[in-house]
């Protein structure tokens, strides 16, 4: 009876449901020991020496990390381009040991949809010079001892679809007098990798939005080749940028020359470039074996000028503090590692956490107007119990179908290399006005206003009459579209790491999600106790139909509401007058005879230039305004700079990442987060309040969510000094707040 108009919404909400994924969840340590070698799930790392003549004063040794990494897993360069982190050592030598910096092989690049990263798999050896000073003596502690000792902590990000940062200690004793060279073949390919210093700078030129390089040094066996272009400067160039197609490069004579496109992020501006250009694919490969230079270095000055940067980009937050606690942990200090996330317990665990928040989805806001549509469909047939089972059938096929496509266009998205999260349809201005004008004729058939058989041909109308089990299923459409702004309790986790997993099994999770939001109007259709609890039929059922229709303009105040947050109070107003405008022409479709043709047809008129007007007005982004951005004296706007000066300061702080289109968000903002005794814990214990709000595309936002494992709101974290992030449930209690700030 309600949904043969939703046929025609249908195509255009998905369509319009577009999200602008994000860095997988990081994991613990996997553990570290004093010894020269480390194994984890994912790597082998192991502290090697390189000492012809032993500590001889004035001699250089060599030190470095060796990393043998599984199949598909890689590490990160000196530049780790878009997203990772490069391997750090830090070393502990006895007095008269300087170590240097790493001598980086040549890396590789690694696409990731629009994105690229540069790094090392397979094996890998990071080599680091230590200078003997030419006075070095052993230390008293040591004199007369055959060994001296060597420690090193390490810290890498690894990662595959996930990132997992990893820290290690490492302890190696060299002979105080003779060689050590068992591993000087490792040492001396790892030093045949490096790039090859050029005497000749070359030049780049900044240029409004592309760079023009020119290398003139090369060597002849490089001529003609084509080069991997490698910049030592981060959120320069656009890393992603495809060869050929987005960046290009000739050879005229001797002379190398590129134009490759700078990020739009750009937050360097550097006065000097040191570039890597590298052999790649076969060429490679054969200079190596070969031993002949497979890269090349250059230090070119920029000419030109920069345009201005963009504010720069930190680590996230939450990956920082998964970093200090692996090293916490490696130190001893910290519980074991968690599972990680692609194991067989993770998944199950995730699988019925996903089932769980599909199922009190049912209790959330905004799915309550669907189910009492539905409980009253089910009273109007409460003696037919094959009408029931087809129903629940269609329901949930409904259900399920439209999860899994809301899954599917997220998982393509994310192979694109967009950042989105769970919601982010709500995100676009046209599907929040869309939606707004779904739920207004929902409201105004429920009121009794019209049916759809007066506004629907009547050969339409008769089929929806022979096929009632169309509805059924649109209404289960509808329910996913108006339950995505929810994140229940046991679903943020589940959706967090249905981003990261392969295809297969992130689609399970989502079809889990979608089997919880069903089940109960699944099992009423098959269980005939639950049919014969509902009341019979009678009056009082028209009475509840149009009192059903309040829940559905409440809804539609909500989502005037929501597009006004991002389109402004101009966007708002539009929406609203073009929402009455539509509701005259829907009434003015139930006049009879020449009124309904005479009026009717200057009304949609109207409607028609009014949406040619103020259209534009709803579907704009309008800029954050002044109040927005002051969020007030207590809470302040979330940003990565921000989170680290707090935290510089030694100051807890406390990350509200919420939506106007949440409706969990503003129940817990108005709620746990208002209550007196909470926020007097705030101030005495000096929390800085930060709001980070998605309720338009924020890529750093969907970046600092997907680090938590998370891929949607409400997320609430308090980070404090010296412990990793504590994440708190979805359903924000005062008690669960206050209990956490007194331990702080």
């Amino acid at each position: 009876m309600l949904f043969p108009l939703l046929r025609c919404f249908g195509a255009a909400l998905l369509a319009g449901a577009v999200g602008g994924p994000a860095a997988a969840q990081p994991q613990g340590p996997a553990g570290a020991s004093a010894a020269s070698t480390l194994t984890t799930p994912y790597v082998q790392a192991e502290l090697l020496a390189q000492a012809p003549q032993g500590l001889v004063p004035g001699a250089t040794v060599w030190l470095g990390l060796k990393i043998t990494h599984q199949p598909e897993w890689h590490t990160y360069w000196k530049n780790a381009g878009d997203s990772g982190l490069p391997t750090e050592l830090r070393w502990t030598l006895p007095p008269g040991l300087v170590a240097g910096d790493i001598a980086w092989p040549t890396p590789q690049k690694f696409p990731i949809g629009q994105l690229a990263n540069y790094g090392y798999e397979g094996t890998v050896l990071l080599p680091v010079p230590v200078q003997v000073a030419p006075d070095f003596r052993p230390p008293a502690a040591l004199v007369g001892a055959a060994t001296v000792p060597i420690e090193l902590q390490a810290s890498w990000l690894v990662c595959r679809k996930e990132c997992i940062p990893e820290e290690g200690r490492f302890v190696l004793k060299l002979p105080a007098q003779g060689s050590t060279a068992s591993h000087g073949a490792e040492f001396e390919a790892a030093l045949a990798a490096q790039p090859a210093p050029l005497t000749d700078a070359g030049t780049v030129t900044a240029e409004a939005d592309r760079l023009q390089v020119r290398a003139d040094g090369l060597p002849a066996a490089a001529h003609g080749k084509t080069l991997g272009f490698y910049p030592e400067t981060g959120e320069v160039i656009r890393n992603g940028a495809v060869a050929g197609q987005d960046w290009t490069q000739a050879w005229t004579g001797g002379v190398w020359t590129a134009s490759l496109p700078l990020d739009p992020q750009r937050s360097a501006s550097p006065a000097v470039m040191p570039i890597v250009l590298a052999l790649e694919g076969e060429d490679r490969r054969a200079a190596a074996r070969a031993g002949q230079p497979v890269a090349w270095r250059i230090e070119a000055p920029v000419q030109g000028s920069w345009r201005a940067v963009a504010a720069p980009a930190g680590v996230s937050p939450a990956l920082q503090a998964a970093l200090d606690a692996n090293r916490a942990a490696a130190e001893g200090t910290a519980a074991a590692a968690p599972a990680a996330p692609g194991t067989r317990t993770g998944l199950v665990a995730a699988l019925i956490g996903a089932l769980l928040g599909g199922l009190l989805l049912n209790l959330m806001p905004c799915v309550f107007p669907v189910l009492a549509i539905k409980v009253l469909g089910f009273t109007r047939q409460a003696h037919d119990g094959a009408g029931h089972r087809r129903a629940a059938l269609a329901y949930t096929a409904g259900v399920l179908l439209s999860f899994l496509a809301l899954g599917c266009l997220m998982l393509a998205l994310r192979a694109a290399g967009a950042q989105l999260g769970w919601g982010f349809q709500l995100q676009s201005p046209a599907v929040v006005a869309a939606l707004a004008a779904l739920f207004t004729l929902l409201g105004l058939n429920l009121a009794g206003v019209f049916e759809f058989g007066m506004l629907a041909p009547a050969a339409l109308s008769q089929r929806q009459l022979r096929h009632p089990v169309a509805n059924d299923f649109l209404s289960g459409v509808l329910a996913v579209l108006v339950a995505s702004p929810c994140t229940a309790p046991f679903m943020g986790a589940s959706l967090g790491l249905a981003i990261s997993l392969p295809a297969a099994q992130a689609l399970l999770l989502f079809g889990a999600l979608g089997l919880g939001l069903a089940l109960p109007y699944l099992l009423a259709g098959f269980v005939p106790a639950v049919a014969r609890l509902l009341p019979r039929p009678g009056p009082w059922m028209d009475t509840l139909r149009r009192l059903l229709a309040f829940p559905m303009f409440a809804t539609v105040a909500w989502l005037v509401w929501v597009l006004g947050q991002q389109s402004g109070i101009d966007g708002a107003a539009a929406l609203l007058m073009l929402l009455v405008a539509g509701s005259a022409v829907v009434w003015a479709m139930t006049l009879r005879g020449r009124a309904r043709l005479a009026l009717g047809g200057v009304l949609a008129a109207a409607l028609v230039g009014l949406a040619a007007v103020l259209g534009p007005a709803v579907l704009r982004e309008a800029a954050p305004g002044p109040a927005q951005a002051a969020m007030g004296e207590r809470w302040q706007p979330w940003s990565e700079a921000r989170v680290a000066a707090l935290q510089a300061e030694g100051r807890p702080v406390f990350v509200d990442f919420t939506a106007a289109w949440c409706v969990t968000c503003q129940v817990n903002k108005h709620g746990a987060l208002a209550d007196a005794g909470v926020l007097a814990d705030f101030d005495a214990r000096r929390v800085g309040l930060l709001r980070a709000d998605w309720t338009r595309r924020d890529p750093a936002i969907t970046a600092a969510l997907a680090a938590l494992g998370r891929s949607g709101v409400p997320v609430y974290v308090l980070h404090a000094p010296g412990r990793p992030p504590q994440v708190f449930s979805e359903l924000l209690s005062a008690r669960e707040l206050r209990a956490a700030l007194a331990r702080l």
